[in-house]
């Protein structure tokens, strides 16, 4: 893997010498700037051929390139240098700019640096802010979604557990069974009853289903039950006669 040069970012570090510190001013900071083991400085400008040729600051403007100057100082603490390409005596173009703080050399970040830094940093929080939401979803074809929160399980555990109630039957149960207490009542007709030898018959209780009854054929019908059971559960209750020999 190709080793990344220190120059292609140069906002995340920072250069010092603690030599310089006591004796920096306006006169001495583009020398400290200027320093080799500075990552800031470009020594293809023309403030290292004005150092090579022993001149001063002011033929910089004679010259074309890039070049260094000490835009803004507040002694001791603060200086603030900036690097640009001049193109004539008069016209410059600002690159970038550096500002030392304590001895501490900085680069200034651009607007469009900054710009995507927020952004970025923006962006992070709310991924992680959906990564998180996301985790507490929770899903299921007879449920559909809900959010179940870590310290929900907590909650339930303190609370005192009820006891659950019955659910209440559907519109297909109770459908499926009224049809199966109709068939059963067409199958099974009510029976006549003769009390003494020689009496009129007398016609016995007409077979109706209580709601209570058909509550338990809910149940039934709901567990998947066959038909036989039904059967059996009716004369159980002793409101169906079945003969002895009724297979089920």
């Amino acid at each position: 893997m190709a080793a990344v040069d220190i120059r292609d970012n140069l906002l995340g570090i920072s250069w010092v010498d603690s030599s310089w510190i006591p004796i920096l001013n306006n006169g001495s900071v583009l020398d400290y700037f200027s320093e080799r083991s500075n990552p800031f400085y470009d020594r293809t400008c023309n403030n290292e051929v004005v150092k090579m040729q022993r001149m001063t600051l002011d033929h910089l403007n004679q010259m074309v390139g890039v070049e260094y100057i000490l835009l803004h100082a507040q002694e001791p603490i603060l200086f603030i240098i900036r690097k640009q390409q001049r193109q004539s005596p008069t016209q410059v173009i600002p690159l970038a700019d550096y500002y030392i703080i304590a001895g501490v050399i900085y680069q200034a970040p651009d607007l469009g640096s900054v710009i995507n830094s927020r952004v970025l940093t923006a962006v992070h929080g709310i991924q992680s802010a959906f990564e998180e939401a996301m985790s507490y979803c929770r899903y299921h074809p007879s449920k559909g979604y809900w959010w179940h929160f870590k310290d929900q399980e907590e909650r339930e555990k303190a609370k005192p557990k009820a006891k659950k109630k019955e659910e209440p039957s559907s519109i297909f149960q109770r459908q499926r069974v009224d049809a199966l207490l109709l068939d059963l009542r067409q199958k099974f007709p009510p029976r006549f009853v003769q009390q003494k030898p020689g009496e009129k018959p007398i016609p016995g209780k007409t077979l109706i289903f209580s709601q209570e009854l058909k509550n338990r054929f809910y149940i039934a019908v709901s567990s998947s039950c066959h038909i036989s059971f039904l059967l059996l559960l009716l004369k159980w209750l002793g409101i169906l006669a079945l003969p002895n020999y009724a297979k089920y």
